[in-house]
């Protein structure tokens, strides 16, 4: 993982089945979905909840299609993603940046920019997330949310060993875990917003606001 002294798990944690490179497993453009409908609705309401009507959204890890409520404007959304034929179809983004953040941990974006984050069933692929999340926060604007959302869904070979190891339950603590170490983020909040538990996919959500400065 890293150095950092608030890092509580060992790098065997975020070992991959699959350590060969991210852009050679994502260089075919996947134009499905990974989640079922009725999971894709609630990210969508999750969406409508938290992220602010006209704001600047970043949608990281982003890929052909955003989740956002189609009836809300933004001033802009910009999609980062590993595929560049993936952002080009998103008829959503704005402004499209391809980067592996496994590789390059950090946002090329300047402090403060945005006015909220969605993060949709990618973060179980990240081999560095607290750096990725730290600098999430450093580029949202004071109190700005982000929104992460997971399944029990993903590409086994990429996700990461700890995630393998944890239930739903589990999943839910260490992605507050990883805010918390973060550093810049406040107000974290676990969520189930399942729709229809055994007969849809279950979905997840952990939400927390940016801050800047000591305490």
């Amino acid at each position: 993982m890293t150095d950092d002294p608030r890092s509580t798990l060992p790098a065997a944690a975020f070992r991959r089945m699959d350590e060969t490179p991210d852009e050679a497993f994502y260089a075919q453009p996947r134009f499905v979905t990974h989640i079922d409908d009725p999971a894709i609705h609630a990210v969508t309401q999750l969406y409508r909840e938290f992220l602010p009507p006209g704001g600047e959204i970043l949608d990281l890890m982003s890929s052909w299609v955003s989740h956002l409520p189609p009836e809300v404007e933004y001033a802009g959304v910009t999609g980062l993603g590993m595929n560049a034929a993936e952002l080009a179809r998103n008829p959503r983004l704005t402004r499209r940046v391809v980067q592996n953040l496994n590789a390059d941990p950090h946002l090329p974006f300047a402090s403060a920019t945005f006015g909220g984050c969605g993060l949709c069933v990618s973060i179980d692929y990240l081999t560095d997330p607290v750096t990725v999340l730290r600098e999430v926060g450093r580029v949202l604007k004071p109190g700005a949310p982000v929104v992460i959302t997971f399944s029990n869904r993903c590409f086994p070979t990429k996700a990461v060993a700890i995630w393998h190891a944890l239930d739903d339950a589990g999943h839910l603590a260490l992605v507050r875990e990883w805010l918390r170490q973060a550093g810049n983020f406040r107000d974290t909040q676990g969520l189930d917003r399942s729709p229809r538990p055994g007969r849809s996919d279950p979905l997840y959500a952990v939400v927390g606001r940016a801050f800047h400065g000591e305490g």
